[in-house]
């Protein structure tokens, strides 16, 4: 059996496309794996709090040698890194802000992205410890960036890609809706992301 991990971080709850893209996609998702598993965490509904120092400093002790105060301060850290861990696949819905993630996916990332639990360090370097899982990013943005002179400024995507090859998942296929601010685009190039979705899901199915 499957599990699918959502993660949703658009301040939107109404008039989103990345959710509503998410949405088409996690329908889809249940379809192609009717025993399969989902697991909801959306960043609006539970504020994460960006990094602090006791975190920082909870990462860094020992679990055995750890006081009750340095526990209390990981506890959350543990929380979505296992979450993380029991998922097979993970959709990623996000809109650009400022031409980047939201502040709150980034606070998540911030609380996964840990010594010792998603990646380690040797001599060669650092490495990924999670394997055999497959990333799908959705991604929305108000204006066209691919194959424009705003594809540079688009830290989105690169930002994403690279933080999940860091944990280990270099498996990751985007959905990018471009132009939202565009009636004109959006609609036909939701519908496009639509079907590229429905061919993903079924080529997985078949794998």
């Amino acid at each position: 059996m499957k599990t699918l991990l959502r993660i949703d971080c658009s301040a939107r709850k109404l008039g989103s496309h990345s959710r509503e893209l998410a949405d088409y996609f996690e329908a889809r998702w249940k379809q192609s794996n009717p025993d399969g598993r989902v697991i909801h965490r959306d960043l609006t509904r539970e504020q994460l709090p960006h990094i602090q120092n006791n975190t920082i400093q909870g990462f860094h002790v020992s679990p055995h040698e750890a006081d009750v105060h340095q526990k209390n301060a990981v506890a959350l850290s543990n929380r979505l890194i296992s979450e993380l861990k029991k998922a097979d696949e993970v959709v990623v819905s996000s809109p650009l802000y400022n031409l980047n993630v939201p502040s709150n996916l980034k606070a998540y990332m911030d609380q996964v992205v840990r010594a010792g639990h998603t990646f380690g360090m040797d001599e060669q370097g650092y490495h990924g410890l999670l394997q055999n899982k497959k990333v799908f990013l959705i991604t929305s943005k108000g204006g066209v960036y691919k194959n424009t002179a705003m594809e540079k400024l688009d830290f989105q995507e690169p930002y994403l890609k690279a933080i999940f090859a860091h944990m280990g998942i270099t498996d990751v296929e985007t959905f990018s809706l471009e132009g939202t601010a565009y009636q004109n685009l959006v609609d036909k190039n939701k519908k496009t992301l639509q079907l590229a979705i429905d061919s993903t899901l079924n080529m997985t199915t078949n794998e």
